[in-house]
């Protein structure tokens, strides 16, 4: 295919993009360059972009057209291409395919992962964890599955303790995917806390959730509010250095 023939599949349509609900895998020309991206169009206000070591995904309301969303990116094209090559070299390193036999961190310690015949169900052999997979499965989103409930169990019971400390009542809990943030908490919300986290060790779970957990407190990052969180989780100067050093080992699956 020609890079003109390319070209033409990134002619802008008069209408919204169809199916808007679910990811969709798209591509468009930004400089020199052909580049893929995950469209995810729904129920939002404004246009958004990220890049990480999966490639560059842009957030979309419904009422956008491709012409709007390549305009947008061309607007930001120097940032684009920058972070795309910022990434190029660590992606082969962090990102992980979920196969029979693959090791993946948990808790800080690495784990193996176990693929037999299935009904597509997650289950957990001592430290392995086993993926019941039928022949068409996608492992990746299997072993995702897995971590999440594993993380949710987890964090779970730690702002239980952490929450008695602080003698505030025990938060809702919810899990997100967030590329950018471990944890937001609010009282009318609830925390929320990076599934992610999962792979590091407790100690850094710990400190992340007393962080979060201050903000009931403080809901700024003021001396009165670090304060709070030295009350809570004494080591979070030396927790806080660890963790920025081991987000760069978490595995992209």
């Amino acid at each position: 295919m020609t890079l003109l023939e390319q070209l033409s599949l990134f002619r802008a349509p008069e209408a919204p993009v169809k199916s808007p609900f679910g990811a969709k895998q798209r591509h468009l020309q930004v400089g020199a360059r052909i580049v893929s991206y995950t469209l995810n169009q729904g129920r939002r206000r404004r246009l958004s972009m990220t890049i990480d070591e999966r490639g560059l995904t842009i957030g979309a309301p419904l009422s956008i057209t491709l012409g709007e969303i390549e305009a947008f990116v061309a607007g930001h094209s120097a940032w684009v291409q920058k972070k795309l090559d910022e990434y190029a070299g660590s992606r082969s390193r962090r990102h992980l395919t979920i196969k029979d036999g693959a090791c993946l961190p948990l808790l800080g310690r690495e784990i193996a992962v176990r693929i037999v015949p299935g009904a597509n169900r997650v289950r957990w052999d001592g430290p392995d964890l086993v993926l019941e997979a039928r022949p068409d499965a996608d492992c990746d989103a299997l072993a995702r599955r897995a971590l999440k409930l594993r993380a949710q169990a987890l964090f779970a019971e730690r702002i239980v303790l952490y929450a008695e400390r602080l003698g505030r009542p025990v938060p809702r809990l919810g899990l997100s995917s967030a590329r950018t943030r471990w944890g937001s908490c609010s009282e009318k919300s609830g925390i929320r806390l990076n599934w992610r986290l999962v792979h590091l060790p407790l100690s850094l779970i710990d400190y992340v959730v007393a962080h979060e957990l201050a903000h009931l407190v403080e809901m700024n990052h003021s001396p009165r509010f670090w304060l709070v969180v030295e009350g809570l989780y004494p080591a979070w100067r030396t927790a806080r250095q660890e963790l920025k050093a081991g987000a760069a080992a978490i595995p992209v699956i």
